[in-house]
């Protein structure tokens, strides 16, 4: 029931420096024109500032007492969490300068996150592996699939698509820095502590992203349900956004479960392509 890594030798962790939107920011809903997927990804942006900056103070926290190369994963794991935090907060404004307020949704993800916030620093590291999961599913899937972003307009679409990679990139960061720190435990321990922490980050992560979807509905005077059923019809069905994710929280709590278990690097490279093929044109 062990976790060994298995992060591969050769893995590289790029750090880039990119900016999306400054010069053409988004349509008021940017995603296909269709509000309810538009309201999800807000949604879901709007957690991304105070959720990164947790990630990146939880991984800390056990940096000086690692060894290369995840010494050095570590760091390019910091700088990478905060770019995607830097890109998000002008993200969300974007959406503020289209008419939503955000401010209760960032309220709730902070709510959320000094709940986790009081416990251990082991509890906090568990619950950033079961958060860094679920951004690593939804990546892999948005960048092996174009139709969870299909429609999305083209400098939207561009940032996400680069956040996405990174994510794959630095996805066993966390995992890693997680078995480190529990490697005195037996592996029966380490198993039911990141799968418990799983079960509950699991619930609480689709109150807030379905709370904070809701209130942009309800600015838009669309929380209804033919809304959500045309929203839970994308998210659940095709291409099924939370469906996968979903299935990736049961993956997870698999005995013996490592991140890099699907090296998806060809995924990235391909991804990269099309990302600077993007900036090209």
């Amino acid at each position: 029931m062990s976790s060994p890594s298995r992060t591969p030798a050769d893995l590289h962790i790029e750090k880039r420096d990119l900016k999306f939107g400054r010069e053409d920011p988004p349509a008021r809903w940017w995603h296909s024109g269709d509000p309810g997927r538009t309201a999800f990804f807000n949604a879901l942006s709007s957690t991304f500032p105070v959720g990164e900056r947790f990630f990146m103070t939880a991984v800390r926290y056990y940096r000086d007492d690692t060894a290369q190369p995840l010494r050095g994963q570590i760091d390019d794991f910091l700088y990478q969490e905060s770019m995607h935090t830097r890109e998000h907060v002008v993200f969300n404004r974007q959406a503020q300068d289209a008419g939503y307020d955000i401010a209760p949704l960032e309220d709730r993800a902070r709510r959320t996150i000094g709940w986790v916030k009081r416990r251990s620093p082991l509890q906090q590291l568990a619950a950033t592996c079961a958060l860094e999961h679920y951004t690593a599913t939804l990546a892999h899937d948005a960048l092996a699939n174009p139709e969870h972003l299909g429609g999305a307009a083209p400098e939207a679409r561009r940032m996400w698509q680069w956040h996405a990679i990174e994510e794959v990139e630095h996805k066993a960061v966390a995992f890693d820095t997680f078995l480190h720190a529990t490697r005195h435990m037996t592996p029966m321990r380490r198993w039911l502590k990141r799968s418990l922490v799983m079960c509950v980050t699991t619930v609480r992560f689709h109150y807030v992203i379905f709370r904070n979807t809701a209130d942009l509905l309800r600015q838009d005077g669309l929380n209804d349900f033919a809304t959500w059923r045309s929203l839970l019809r994308y998210l659940y069905g095709r291409p099924g956004t939370m469906r996968m994710l979903l299935r990736g929280a049961f993956t997870y709590m698999r005995p013996g479960f490592h991140p890099w278990e699907i090296d998806d690097r060809a995924l990235i490279v391909t991804s990269l392509a099309q990302l600077e093929a993007g900036q090209a044109a």
